[in-house]
């Protein structure tokens, strides 16, 4: 095996859903293995990072004057569970909802893929859809907001 090879090879296992694998040719003997404490590491830091750039929207006077009102006037909706955030039910599919979408209760507004599965997040307010909080194809974590909802 080549390196072109050997990293092919970890990419697939890496995406795959196998913990340890373990291949023994002639002359090459690899064995790999994933630790679950690994996900929750590379989860954590994706807040750190998007602690950062919140602190210069923060700088600007704007954003807190208009963060203030928000906290009684728009509704908050938040991931129900840890994993991975979708807008649209595929690639190829349209998004669920965009700025400025009405919603009511009980319409989809994302998918939320945990472990395999895909999990339609329903809206539980009527309203309008005022900001998306997270970027399509990126993890969330329990209870973080996701969508700011102007309540009609």
């Amino acid at each position: 095996m080549d390196t072109k090879e050997i990293q092919r090879l970890l990419d697939y296992i890496a995406k795959s859903p196998l913990a340890e694998v373990s291949i023994e040719t002639e002359g090459l003997k690899v064995s790999v293995k994933k630790f679950s404490e690994a996900a929750p590491v590379v989860t954590y830091s994706a807040p750190a990072v998007s602690a950062a750039p919140a602190a210069p929207v923060a700088a600007a006077p704007a954003a807190p004057v208009a963060a203030e009102p928000s906290a009684d006037h728009y509704y908050t909706i938040k991931s129900p569970m840890v994993g991975t955030f979708y807008r649209a039910a595929g690639p190829d599919k349209d998004n669920f909802v965009e700025v400025g979408s009405d919603i009511e209760p009980g319409k989809t507004v994302c998918m939320i893929e945990a472990m395999k599965l895909f999990n339609e997040i329903d809206s539980e307010v009527a309203g309008k859809i005022v900001k998306i909080l997270v970027e399509n194809a990126t993890p969330v974590e329990f209870d973080q907001p996701l969508f700011l909802v102007e309540k009609a």
